[in-house]
């Protein structure tokens, strides 16, 4: 309403309503949705709008992605979202690289507890190195349909999974 201010608290902060049961993975599933609406038209753009010089640093934190499978949990989570945020920023556009350094911290934490929940990395300890390829290779292309739907799909797998769970 004009004049008034607001709180600052978020809905997602708020208990389920009554009769509501939080279920095992609830919270993070709600993350890969967030992520699928943020990431898939941020790849999109990066496609489109990639310089040189940014497909060189996507390239570069996909190359430390692949070195940190060697290392923890929590050093392999950041260099995701290293990647992830490399991705972001060449979409050039200021308000979409803030929305996600905002929403990075949540993200961490959430990436950590799901690699522990779903055991992500036992079998696999560069979890999901196919389709960060998939996705690098589509923006080197500019294949902006190629670079949403693989991430869409990558997303996708791992929230089908937490429905499973």
């Amino acid at each position: 309403m004009p004049g008034e201010q607001s709180s600052g608290a978020l809905a997602a902060s708020s208990p389920p309503p009554q009769g509501r049961r939080e279920s095992p993975g609830s919270g993070r599933g709600e993350l890969q949705e967030v992520r699928m609406l943020i990431e898939v038209e941020a790849a999109q753009m990066v496609a489109q709008r990639r310089t040189d010089d940014d497909l060189a640093a996507v390239e570069a934190a996909l190359a430390k992605r692949r070195d940190a499978a060697k290392a923890g949990h929590a050093e392999f989570v950041d260099a995701d979202i290293a990647l992830h945020a490399a991705v972001v920023a060449a979409a050039h556009n200021p308000v979409l690289t803030a929305l996600f350094g905002e929403f990075v911290p949540v993200l961490r934490q959430g990436l950590i507890d799901l690699g522990e929940l779903l055991d992500l990395r036992t079998e696999d300890p560069n979890h999901g190195d196919e389709g960060h390829a998939l996705l690098v290779e589509a923006i080197a292309r500019a294949d902006a349909e190629a670079a949403g739907r693989t991430l869409r799909e990558e997303l996708r797998q791992t929230l089908d999974r937490l429905h499973a769970v």
